[in-house]
């Protein structure tokens, strides 16, 4: 008995080995971006920026003006005012830009307000096309660095997206700040640096329009984002990571607004890694495709609290074992991995981390393990399969 239960130990520590050697790469390759310097030389295309938006009144200004700032001439602002109930659409037409209504109540969701945008730009094509959420604010110069990169490389682009945690939030809200900067800053930088793809991100991502054009958008799905960039990677385009460009937004301060995107993300991600990775990893074997494969493991990577709590369970049930005299081998991979990945966390918040999270904090971080158990004990029960807005603070 003991020794079928050590067997299967050492099984798991085997499989979640995965996951935790493609994030310490990861770490390990990434290094802090150097200042932007003068933008890459050549003609810079024309780009129609489009932002999908239901009931975002609290926020949209705000994005929009930080769009309009970056515009050549040329350039379309498109906003889809998808399902609004509130003055998003006259908000958006007072910043300037073009605004398409769209009711549709049993239709709901990002991917449908897409390609709502998408089929109206096909008059008049531009030459790339950059999604932003209503929610986000983009720093300078981050229209021209992502334009430029994907007119020179042919590919979608995806620029690094950050949240984060409002004045005064809670440690789960500031830890939940770090583990998005692991996810969405380190994580593909490191790949950037080793020559290869990123996940979209679903902000902040550029596409040429004759790749954006055939895409299949209009959907419900909770992670759009993630598979629209795997769909592209399997037909010979996997994004590119550019870090030169920057998308921001806040989480929001509300709990229930807070809890509702957590689950929204994770569910949708957990069920891409249940349905999608295993069968992702053989097609890019067997087609010997390397970004294909890169994409594939990055998508086995658990979010990083998830992780972490299997890493400790799991060496938590290798030391029973070893204490009722099983086999030392599947305590000494599960320790292995528990101190590798704690090793990547420490390193990629030293690098990355460190101004927006104190180390006592970080050390701290079982509250937000905790407070996480229950998106996942749902996800096992009964998971999230529509996407649902986050609620937010209103003006």
């Amino acid at each position: 008995m003991i020794g079928a239960a050590a067997f299967l130990t050492a099984l798991a520590a085997a499989l979640l080995a995965v996951p935790v050697l493609v994030l310490a790469v990861q770490v390990a390759a990434a290094r802090p971006a150097r200042p932007p310097g003068p933008p890459p030389g050549g003609r810079r295309p024309r780009l129609a920026v489009l932002v999908p938006a239901h009931d975002e009144a609290a926020g949209i200004a705000a994005t929009l003006d930080s769009i309009q700032a970056q515009l050549a001439p040329g350039d379309r602002l498109l906003v889809v005012a998808d399902n609004c109930t509130d003055a998003t659409a006259d908000l958006a037409r007072a910043r300037g830009a073009k605004v398409l209504e769209r009711r549709s109540p049993w239709r709901r969701g990002k991917g449908y307000a897409l390609d709502f945008g998408i089929r109206r730009l096909e008059a008049e094509p531009p030459e790339v096309v950059v999604i932003v959420d209503a929610d986000c604010a983009l720093a300078p110069g981050t229209l021209d660095a992502l334009a430029r990169c994907c007119a020179a490389s042919g590919r979608p682009v995806q620029a690094v997206d950050l949240m984060h945690a409002p004045p005064g939030a809670p440690l789960k809200t500031r830890v939940a700040e770090f583990a998005w900067t692991v996810k969405n800053r380190v994580r593909p930088l490191g790949f950037h640096r080793l020559g290869l793809p990123c996940q979209l991100m679903g902000t902040g991502m550029a596409f040429p329009w004759p790749l954006i054009a055939r895409a299949a958008l209009a959907s419900s799905h909770l992670t759009e984002d993630l598979l629209l960039g795997l769909d592209l990677a399997r037909a010979g385009s996997p994004p590119l990571f550019c870090p030169e460009g920057l998308v921001s937004s806040r989480f929001p301060a509300d709990a229930e607004g807070l809890w509702a995107q957590r689950t929204r993300w994770e569910h949708g991600h957990l069920g891409l890694i249940a349905g999608r990775a295993p069968r992702l990893l053989l097609e890019a074997l067997g087609r010997r495709n390397g970004p294909l494969l890169a994409l594939a493991l990055d998508l086995a990577v658990p979010p990083l609290a998830l992780l972490c709590l299997l890493v400790l369970a799991l060496a938590a049930a290798a030391g029973l074992l070893l204490a009722l005299g099983a086999s030392p081998v599947p305590f000494a991979l599960a320790l292995g991995e528990a101190v590798l990945l704690a090793v990547s966390v420490f390193a990629a918040w030293w690098r990355f981390g460190r101004e927006s999270i104190a180390l006592g904090d970080l050390l701290a971080a079982a509250a937000y393990v905790l407070w996480k158990l229950p998106l996942y004990r749902r996800f096992l029960a009964g998971r999230q399969v529509e996407w649902v807005r986050s609620k937010r603070e209103e003006p």
